[in-house]
């Protein structure tokens, strides 16, 4: 008798935010190859299509999901329709973020950073992980069975330069799950786990002006 695959995640449905990025694109590719039914999620319609289109190509189930992670009345609506359509949710992975170029101090002291740009990558990154972990969450408590992943950075534990809105917000997210790791095991049960990653730099298509050029590089 053949043993079963432990690596398969045949019957799972799993959610990726900002799934047709760089990374988040590839994480989609890699569930949907283990057997996972896979939601791409995001603001952009034509990019989520496109990649949705890729994996059925590629002969597993996909669909879109149009939510903005910061955007609680949105993620609420994503969430019900993918519940109604495919009825469960096991795998949330947040790996919408990223940076914003008026809150980078790569040229210039950090005290000229503006305001409104550094709130604006707080909530890009440190909101936009905790709303879908909580709308999505939800249901795996609900469930008693499920796995959030947060995508961190090692920029959360090491200093690097001119990229403070983005330190904080990705260390923010450390905090962040561990407290949901031990909160949802200790309520719901040991099927809960919450999980994050800390990628190091890798190419990304984001363009950031850095010293009067421009570069490809994106820390995540």
């Amino acid at each position: 008798m053949k043993s079963p695959n432990p690596f398969s995640l045949e019957g799972k449905v799993a959610v990726i935010t900002g799934g047709y990025g760089v990374l988040g694109s590839s994480i989609a590719s890699g569930l949907a190859a283990a057997g996972a039914r896979v939601a791409i999620l995001g603001r952009r319609k034509d990019k989520a299509d496109e990649k949705v289109n890729e994996i059925r190509k590629a002969g597993a189930d996909a669909r879109t999901l149009i939510a903005d992670v910061v955007d609680e009345s949105q993620l609420d609506a994503a969430r019900d329709e993918l519940l109604a359509d495919w009825g469960r949710i096991d795998i949330l992975v947040n790996a919408a973020g990223g940076n914003v170029a008026r809150a980078r101090s790569d040229n210039h002291p950090v005290f000229e950073v503006a305001s409104d740009a550094f709130d604006e990558v707080l909530r890009l990154n440190l909101n936009g992980t905790v709303l879908p972990s909580m709308r999505f969450g939800e249901v795996m408590a609900r469930q008693r069975s499920g796995v959030i992943i947060n995508i961190s950075s090692m920029a959360a534990i090491r200093a690097i330069t001119g990229v403070l809105a983005y330190s904080i917000a990705k260390t923010g997210i450390d905090s962040f799950t561990r407290w949901m790791a031990v909160d949802l095991a200790r309520r719901f049960g040991e099927g809960l786990r919450v999980n994050a990653i800390a990628p190091g730099y890798f190419v990304t298509g984001v363009v950031i002006p850095i010293d009067g050029g421009f570069s490809a590089f994106s820390g995540v």
